[in-house]
């Protein structure tokens, strides 16, 4: 209950930050387009500092529930924080939630008990060998990697350049939470000697800076629907991944259990896609420019 009740609050606290961040994100120069630059004009704006610190306070209560529980049990959780972004923008534009809005919600919610239920995600023999620790991480940040240049690409097509950019820094986002687990363990063992000598910590800074620009990048771009159901929808698949690729997470192999958390999961991705379309989700740039799409940056 602990580690559900820390998933949430972590959930709650990422999804308030990211609407905070949008909203001020959407006023950003665009030649700073995926640069480190574009922190340094944001740093400038109080909301974005808000979304910012609600962002850390939310990246640290899920590091709690990574080094209390499963990465198989805590992404479906975290992916919720679009259920508390939803509750912000909503509140924000005055909109109410409507039949897709409930759908979405109820999809969601339903979506991530059925996957827990039925998977029961614990925790095996811990690490598995380094092979397939190397061959998950490369996987994914590869497709990260390969998914922003396209979008770098694509800047004449804003909806695609958001969504693939959120995608990424989802897959960043959920490489970033297995490394948190490997490190919380890293400190059990040997305290701050024997995380600072591994390598993990400073890959969590790299990514979690480079997913970062990703996502802000996405939120300047377009409206937040076109790309936070992308990176809530990624975070918990890239995390489930790693979880079961190489941290020993256990779920149930059963020919009705796999059926259910296959739908589990199809259902949190379809309640993702509805409430990130919802029309209370803030327009951002994408609306305040209707001729942006068109042309050319």
């Amino acid at each position: 209950m602990t580690v559900i009740l820390l998933a949430l609050g972590a959930a709650c606290c990422l999804g308030l930050g990211f609407v905070l961040q949008q909203e001020a994100a959407q006023y950003a120069p665009q030649k700073d387009y995926l640069s480190l630059r574009l922190l340094l004009d944001l740093v400038r704006m109080p909301r974005w500092l808000a979304g910012i610190a609600l962002m850390v306070t939310g990246m640290a209560l899920g590091a709690l529930a990574l080094g209390m529980g499963d990465i198989t049990l805590v992404e479906p959780l975290l992916a919720t924080n679009l259920l508390f972004a939803m509750a912000l923008a909503r509140r924000l534009s005055g909109q109410r939630l409507g039949r897709s809005g409930w759908a979405g919600l109820w999809l969601l919610a339903g979506g991530v008990t059925a996957f827990i239920v039925a998977g029961q995600p614990h925790g095996g023999a811990g690490e598995t060998g380094r092979p397939a620790q190397w061959l998950i991480m490369g996987l994914v940040l590869g497709t990260a990697l390969v998914l922003a240049a396209v979008a770098k690409r694509e800047r004449t097509h804003v909806s695609l350049e958001a969504a693939l950019l959120g995608v990424a820094a989802g897959l960043l986002y959920g490489l970033q939470d297995a490394l948190t687990r490997i490190s919380g363990e890293r400190f059990g063992q040997g305290g701050w000697g024997g995380l600072l000598s591994t390598w993990h910590p400073y890959a969590i800074v790299v990514l979690g800076v480079t997913a970062l620009v990703m996502v802000q990048s996405a939120f300047e771009t377009a409206p937040l629907r076109l790309s936070l159901p992308a990176l809530t929808a990624a975070q918990p698949l890239a995390g489930i991944a790693c979880g079961v690729g190489f941290l020993g997470d256990q779920l149930r192999v059963t020919t009705g259990a796999l059926a259910w958390e296959a739908a589990g999961i199809a259902a949190v991705v379809a309640g993702i896609v509805l409430i990130g379309s919802h029309p209370a989700m803030p327009p951002g740039a994408g609306k305040a420019d209707p001729v942006r799409e068109l042309q050319p940056r």
